[in-house]
């Protein structure tokens, strides 16, 4: 069976260089989201407890700093 068309080669990417870039870059875009979404979520936790607290009616929901002593 003979083809009408030859075959065609495969084009190259001609910027290897700037594709691994962008991947590297595409990575640490998306660690640097996943760490601010870990620290959100542990701050937004921490606001919820407190207003759970507050709407019990409880008065002592602030948590207590202690100083360090020396």
């Amino acid at each position: 069976m003979p083809r009408d068309q030859p075959d065609l080669p495969i084009p190259e990417d001609p910027e290897p260089e700037r594709s691994l870039r962008a991947t590297w870059l595409g990575v640490v875009v998306i660690l640097v989201l996943l760490v601010v979404g870990i620290f959100l979520v542990g701050r937004i936790g921490r606001m919820v407890a407190i207003q759970d607290c507050v709407a019990q009616g409880r008065t002592n929901c602030a948590p207590i700093a202690a100083s360090p002593r020396g």
